[in-house]
């Protein structure tokens, strides 16, 4: 009888990560994915996004997440749960954090802590319509990533431009994209 051992680092097991890009260098198909989420509103700044499911390589896979924005009383809310804002600026940490984890595990580097701290300014004159000339969102988003492990300053150097250069989140936000809008009036 075979016993089959899996060795994790960092949490990941490198194996299975070596086998999802052998898989997808091997068949483009298999790193298809598509991801959605709905939005419903609760009632004045509240709302509530369902997670139901992804899809990989043209299967779907079932999920059940429900995440809960709201605004600070300041902006009209009850502060009952983080903004849009803090969500987008949390979906790119962690993004990025999925990103330095995997390819220091690829790597076989042992990261004993990670942080990522992200920050920006809006002016809300632009979000409010007040000004058109000033813009509705961030000009910049200003970030720190504090990671300690067993790598050289060097190896940690190649993994923090590489995740710069493969992050999806790092990507969307750092790149112009196209947005398609529909709506539906009931």
């Amino acid at each position: 009888m075979t016993t089959t051992t899996t060795s994790k680092l960092n949490g990941l097991d490198p194996a299975a990560l070596h086998g999802l890009i052998d898989a997808v260098a091997a068949d483009a198909e298999q790193g298809q994915t598509h991801w959605s989420v709905t939005t419903r509103w609760i009632d004045g700044g509240v709302a509530q996004t369902q997670v139901s499911h992804f899809a990989i390589a043209g299967q779907r896979v079932d999920k059940d997440f429900t995440i809960r924005h709201d605004e600070p009383f300041e902006l009209g809310g009850t502060n009952t749960a983080p903004n849009p804002q803090e969500y987008l600026l949390a979906a790119l940490n962690a993004c990025m954090t999925v990103g330095y984890v995997a390819l220091a595990t690829l790597k076989g580097i042992r990261i004993e802590s990670l942080e990522i701290e992200t920050e920006g300014d809006i002016d809300l004159r632009g979000f409010l319509g007040l000004d058109p000339a000033v813009k509705p969102g961030y000009e910049q988003i200003r970030y720190t990533v504090r990671i300690k492990g067993d790598a050289t300053p060097e190896q940690f150097q190649e993994i923090h431009e590489l995740v710069k250069q493969t992050s999806p989140n790092y990507y969307n936000i750092a790149n112009a994209i196209a947005l398609k809008a529909e709506l539906v009036v009931e």
